[in-house]
């Protein structure tokens, strides 16, 4: 493994965008800037198994806790601090908000600096969240009043929210309408959507199966098979794409041609891009 002792720079800082990825090794900061890879560094020394980004916050799953990093800090090493949640297999971003799942069937809401309980007896396991859905071996489950209500499907990897709910399936790739439809056929492991889409519309939509990679572009209102090596586990968008590899390579395009760059970590978990 590459070190990442020390930071690389590609040019200012100045209106760059902040991105997260995290991994067994650490929490590594990106900047980037359209496709260009700018500043990149280890930020925080941690087991880390899911990040998610608000404006205000950027959120670390671990063993112990949902951790808390300050978006703006500088340091080469960051201070994290604890919120209390306790062990986390997943945190998520509903808007400004946060959802944590921990192995210990307890899923909550943040809100106002405190976590509120939607359920400590939740049985499905708990893979992935994003906005108010969540991605379970059971199913997708929908945060509704307070409550957790089962949306539909079973053995569902992965979930995006933002215009029209997808669902990454053992067998399919799955878009909500008059219920759910199958839209590509497939093992599916990732999916996920620019969070400027509009309700009812994607704007871009990517997704990973366990025989390639696809993308939905509003434009061609159609899925298309991608050219793009390594397993990539987590996708995140800004004014470009921005992917990262279980490997440690950090992938940006802003059409079909993605640029790489090579962290110098591995056990990649996810990636998360600081809202403008």
């Amino acid at each position: 493994m590459d070190s990442i002792e020390e930071k690389r720079v590609y040019g200012d800082r100045e209106g760059a965008t902040q991105v997260y990825v995290a991994s067994s090794f650490g929490v590594v900061r990106v900047r980037v800037a359209g496709e260009t890879v700018g500043e990149f560094g280890l930020c925080a020394r941690c087991d880390a198994v899911d990040v998610a980004a608000t404006a205000e916050e950027i959120a670390i799953a671990t063993d112990d806790d949902v951790e808390l990093l300050e978006p703006a800090a500088d340091a080469s090493d960051a201070d994290l601090a604890g919120t209390g949640f306790g062990p986390a297999v997943a945190v998520g971003a509903d808007g400004s908000r946060l959802l944590a799942a921990g192995p210990n069937r307890r899923v909550a809401r943040r809100e106002d600096g405190e976590w509120r309980t939607l359920s400590d007896e939740f049985e499905p396991t708990v893979r992935a969240l994003d906005g108010d859905l969540l991605a379970t071996d059971r199913g997708v489950y929908r945060v509704h009043d307070g409550e957790l209500d089962h949306a539909g499907l079973t053995d569902v990897r992965d979930v995006s929210a933002a215009g029209v709910p997808l669902a990454a399936t053992a067998d399919g790739l799955y878009k909500l309408g008059n219920g759910w439809m199958e839209v590509l056929e497939g093992s599916f492991t990732v999916v996920a959507a620019d969070p400027r889409s509009e309700p009812g519309n994607l704007r871009r939509a990517h997704a990973i199966s366990e025989g390639g990679a696809y993308d939905y572009g509003a434009d061609a209102e159609a899925w298309r098979e991608l050219d793009v090596a390594g397993e990539i586990v987590d996708i995140g968008y800004a004014d470009a794409v921005y992917a990262v590899t279980d490997d440690g390579r950090f992938l940006a395009a802003t059409d079909s041609e993605w640029r790489s760059q090579v962290l110098g970590i591995d056990d990649v978990a996810g990636v998360a891009v600081v809202p403008p």
